[in-house]
């Protein structure tokens, strides 16, 4: 038996950087360092988990779309110890919004084959959180989000949802699209082995041709959702210092009601 895991991982901008929007209100993206989203790593983590404890030979292939350095978020996944990836990049994909991502996803997920996708629950830059959804809708299989413990066994894949007032154990049979939270494990550090050996894994390199998607089914002038308006955060100004001179509480009081906080 085999089982095919096909990962979806997103480059991003470094939420520690000076992120802003270009012209066109998409994130400027060449004045910002990316790297794997953070979120993701989850996702790579929970597929090498289910190929170490399978008895199955399991083929962990990572898939991103993004520009031509997003082949760096590839690499790390390929580092920690997946097996192969898949990098979709074309200008006409500028602009593109969640709904076409999962578009352009779901096309190349089928071109490579699968059993299970996993993905992380949301991307640290856009934090929408809903590709899964729109991927598992688009393949036709059935989705099982937001996991914090994932396992594979005789061709059905479980997990458990923590809510805030209870958690739920759910199954699916697959083929099956999860999704992972950031407390399904914490992500390993690639070894300086796993980093050598990612630079001789295969990176496949698709365009929309290859997909068979049309331009005019992606972009930004073709996008469901776009920015109408973007602003700079204002600059954090000096607090209020109060001297407590027996009256303290009581102006700290009177603060909190005027930006009613209490």
């Amino acid at each position: 038996m085999s089982l095919r895991i096909v990962v979806t991982v997103k480059y991003v901008p470094d939420a520690t950087g000076d992120r802003h929007f270009a012209d066109d209100l998409t994130v400027d993206r060449d004045d910002v360092d990316g790297l794997l989203s953070e979120l993701d790593e989850y996702a790579v983590e929970q597929a090498l988990q289910i190929s170490e404890n399978s008895d199955d030979d399991v083929e962990i292939t990572v898939l991103t779309v993004g520009p031509e350095d997003a082949k760096d978020a590839l690499r790390k996944a390929l580092s920690m110890g997946a097996d192969k990836a898949i990098h979709v990049e074309d200008d006409d994909l500028h602009g593109t919004d969640a709904i076409g991502t999962s578009l352009v996803l779901a096309k190349a997920i089928e071109k490579a084959g699968y059993d299970l996708v996993i993905s992380g629950m949301a991307s640290t830059d856009g934090t929408m959180g809903v590709v899964p959804a729109l991927l598992a809708e688009r393949l036709g299989v059935p989705q099982v989000t937001l996991l914090s413990e994932v396992s594979v066994e005789d061709g059905t894949v479980k997990g458990r949802r923590d809510g805030d007032a209870a958690s739920e154990q759910l199954e699916a049979s697959l083929p099956a699209v999860v999704s992972v939270t950031d407390q399904s494990g914490e992500a390993r550090y690639p070894s300086f082995k796993g980093i050598m050996a990612a630079k001789k894994k295969p990176v496949q390199s698709w365009d929309l041709s290859d997909l068979d998607i049309d331009e005019d089914e992606v972009g930004l002038e073709n996008a469901y959702t776009t920015v109408v308006s973007a602003a700079e955060r204002p600059a954090r100004t000096a607090g209020t210092i109060v001297k407590d001179e027996g009256e303290g509480g009581k102006q700290l009081a009177e603060f909190l009601a005027s930006q009613k906080f209490v």
